[in-house]
């Protein structure tokens, strides 16, 4: 059955998205902090905002700086909708970029770009500072800087809620140590995608941060420093973005095209399904039950890593059964699936 004449096609637009990753919203807006309102300030604060926008997109930190994107740094006019301030605190020009026209930019320099479906990370951050130690829940007031960092650098961040429980694993042996076993055991109840402990600590007027990172069978870390918790969060951030981004984005030109099978279709599933292939061109070729066919462009790696976001489990080579469409045998085979997933 060819997917033109399936009912769930023309039911898309009914449909919630369910994915265990979040689809960050305001991808394409930046805030950066400005002293004043003149137009040198504004000027400036919109070039910082399109090298955070670049990063936040294909998590490259000397992507803006390249030839590709050389008119757009002479005229950011031209990816830019519109632009405004926000009184914050701290004070804020806002800049809203014109998604269709920045991806075009981006995709002119031949750079990756990470789509807005993201991997869902769950922050457990303890500060020891002259104060004492403490964990960073999710109703505390320093919560609120995470949440900007996380918001600047494309992040979709939760917190803990911080209660006595949690507080008893959230120590320091446990954030460093490569054994993430006592924070997935706690981290359970927020069904997040990846997790992120950072154990921060005060030396003198500087902040220094451990962090590592969990997502899969994959693990990350690193050390970060600020002059104050903002500044040391968006710096953590900033690394833990360009640690994930590669998984993700798709660079243009020369990814693999291939064909990928999922099992277990319906019309939840189809529009969840749609949303995470979007940044591999996903064209839907053909429906057999509850099977869909899509051809895509990228790599198998990339495409495991966004799926897994949805909890699809591969299928083993010997469980993979053909496609058919009810079509005699006489008739050409239906091209077979490199790839194969079922929900």
């Amino acid at each position: 059955m060819r997917l033109c004449n399936v009912f769930f096609v023309g039911c898309l637009s009914l449909v919630s998205l369910a994915s265990h990753a979040e689809t960050l919203n305001g991808l394409y807006q930046v805030l950066e902090p400005v002293s004043s309102q003149s137009p040198q300030e504004r000027d400036q604060a919109t070039q910082r905002a399109v090298q955070t926008l670049v990063i936040r997109l294909t998590g490259d930190a000397k992507a803006a700086e390249g030839p590709g994107l050389a008119a757009v740094r002479k005229d950011p006019q031209q990816i830019i909708s519109q632009y405004g301030y926000d009184a914050g605190p701290p004070e804020s020009l806002q800049v809203d970029f014109d998604p269709v026209s920045t991806d075009r930019a981006l995709r002119d320099a031949g750079l990756s770009i990470w789509g807005s479906n993201r991997p869902s990370i769950l922050g457990w951050w303890l500060n020891d500072s002259t104060e004492g130690s403490s964990l960073v829940g999710d109703g505390q007031s320093v919560a609120q800087a995470l949440r900007r960092a996380a918001q600047h650098r494309g992040l979709p961040l939760r917190l803990p809620l911080g209660d006595l429980e949690e507080q008893v694993v959230a120590t320091a042996p446990n954030l460093e140590s490569a054994d993430a076993t006592p924070l997935r055991a706690a981290s359970e109840r927020y069904g997040a995608d990846a997790l992120l402990a950072v154990h921060a600590r005060q030396e003198g007027n500087q902040w220094q941060a451990k962090w590592r990172l969990w997502m899969g069978d994959k693990a990350d870390q690193g050390t970060a420093e600020g002059a104050d918790t903002a500044a040391l969060a968006d710096a953590v951030m900033l690394a833990v973005s360009q640690k994930l981004a590669p998984r993700f984005a798709v660079k243009p030109g020369v990814s693999t095209e291939q064909l990928l099978e999922v099992q277990g279709m319906n019309l939840e599933r189809y529009a969840t399904l749609g949303h995470l292939l979007e940044p591999f061109g996903g064209q839907p070729l053909l429906v057999d039950g509850n099977r869909i066919v899509y051809r895509v462009n990228g790599s198998a790696e990339q495409l495991r890593t966004q799926l897994n976001l949805a909890k699809l489990q591969e299928v083993p080579a010997a469980e993979a059964q053909p496609v058919t469409d009810g079509t005699p045998p006489a008739a050409a085979p239906e091209p077979q699936a490199q790839l194969r997933f079922r929900w």
